[in-house]
């Protein structure tokens, strides 16, 4: 009764924490401005399922691949074991799934198949990042805690997959030694190469049985609770990024309703536009990005697809497409703290924006912004769907169109469609000259 006292209590709180953290994020990306995904809801679901469930555009690298797949099963498949731990730790059960005979034992057979996968994968995934040392995964910005933040998940998955197998291969000499509570269930054909590495005494094997079973599930709960503090976060939010990501073509820009209201009355002296809100010409902070921006850096997943695509970072130029989503999710989660203080001082209506900085120079620089070739590479290299050209376009209008900033290149190019109708020089009447030389 203790045992499950304490289970309950656990989960409660584990569920509890997480929902709190969970709902910051929300508010976070609410900070962001309205943006209307709701159309082709079917060509959406389509998207979704292709990209995020199927993981289909994994598959540009195939080797990465297969080992991110069978780590995603093993993530979705083991983890229905996870309703059979609830349902024992809340009622004090064991192995309550077993009275289902031959097809209980196909699962646990096929979780432990799985869990072997996930363990090998996790260790190439590490070997790959800390002996390999693939170039994509580092940068800059992947210093510190996103080197780290990796890391741990991939230790963290080989320890739980380790405590499932050690779990299992107890479980199985236990049943085999016709131990209490321990009937004869399910099928182990890889923990079964466990058990010789196991005590023979029955009290030893409970205590490692036991306390793998509560390894594992506490590990699950930590794992719950690491998801907001971390770039794993994608594992939930791919879903919904993928749903609402831009089904426009790629390359094709947005207006702003009042700039194009103010161009439609120039053509047409009788055009009467209707009230648009005139706001701010481009983004300087993250409250001017869209929300389907905000979330689209809660859901990056740092793997460095987009910079390694990117022609001006691959030409040495200090854009990298995976350091301006998290800048982005760094000053978001900044500005929230800010919002979070303002909240304990009694001021609940704080925006959290009033601390002197902004999303452009203190975390994006202008060289970043304008090193980018809006070329779409990045966008299309990403995995779920990502788009961090329209963050970078919407800081670039916001120092052309209310900095007036912008560099000598451009400038140029503007007074000549100014003056001339084109980026050119030349005025329309000496555009064909060169047709008229022998």
């Amino acid at each position: 009764m203790v045992s499950q006292i304490l289970f309950i209590a656990l989960t409660l709180a584990s569920i509890a924490l997480f929902s709190y953290n969970l709902k910051k994020v929300i508010r976070n990306i609410r900070l962001g401005k309205a943006a209307d995904r709701s159309d082709q809801p079917q060509k959406r679901l389509i998207t979704m399922l292709k990209v995020a469930f199927g993981q289909t555009k994994m598959f540009f690298r195939p080797i990465p691949a297969v080992l991110h797949l069978v780590v995603y099963a093993g993530f979705v498949i083991i983890n229905l074991e996870v309703l059979e731990i609830m349902i024992d730790g809340i009622f004090g059960t064991h192995r309550i799934f077993g009275g289902l005979g031959i097809f209980y034992n196909v699962l646990i057979g096929s979780f432990e198949f799985l869990a072997l996968g996930v363990w090998l994968a996790c260790a190439i995934f590490l070997i790959r990042r800390n002996v390999i040392k693939l170039k994509r995964f580092s940068g800059i910005e992947m210093k510190n805690w996103p080197t780290s933040d990796a890391n741990y998940i991939l230790i963290t998955e080989i320890l739980l997959m380790t405590a499932f197998l050690t779990m299992n291969a107890a479980d199985g000499k236990l049943q085999a030694m016709g131990a209490g509570h321990y009937a004869a269930y399910g099928a182990f054909p890889v923990s079964q190469f466990l058990q010789d590495l196991l005590p023979n005494s029955e009290a030893a094997l409970i205590a490692i049985e036991r306390g793998c079973w509560w390894f594992h599930i506490v590990g699950i709960f930590a794992f719950l609770n690491y998801l907001p503090y971390s770039k794993h976060f994608h594992i939930m939010f791919a879903f919904p990024n993928t749903y609402f990501a831009n089904l426009e073509p790629k390359g094709e820009f947005t207006n702003m309703q009042s700039v194009t209201n103010e161009v439609k009355a120039m053509l047409d002296p009788s055009f009467t536009p209707a009230e648009a809100e005139v706001g701010r010409f481009g983004a300087k902070d993250v409250n001017d990005l869209t929300w389907v921006n905000l979330m689209n850096a809660y859901t990056c997943t740092e793997c460095g697809r987009c910079t390694s695509v990117c022609p001006a970072n691959i030409t040495g130029k200090l854009l990298s497409p995976r350091k301006i989503m998290m800048d982005t999710r760094d000053r978001m989660e900044e500005v929230g703290r800010n919002i979070d203080k303002a909240a304990k001082g009694g001021d609940k209506a704080a925006t959290g924006l009033d601390d002197g900085k902004s999303l452009i120079d203190n975390y994006i620089s202008r060289e970043e912004i304008w090193a980018c070739t809006s070329c779409n590479a990045c966008t299309q290299a990403c995995p779920i769907n990502i788009d961090p050209l329209s963050i970078i376009t919407e800081l670039r209008r916001y120092a052309v169109m209310e900095e007036s900033q912008s560099p000598a290149s451009i400038n140029a190019m503007l007074g000549n469609i100014e003056n001339n109708g084109a980026p050119w020089k030349y005025s329309p009447a000496d555009r064909f000259n060169w047709a008229k030389q022998d």
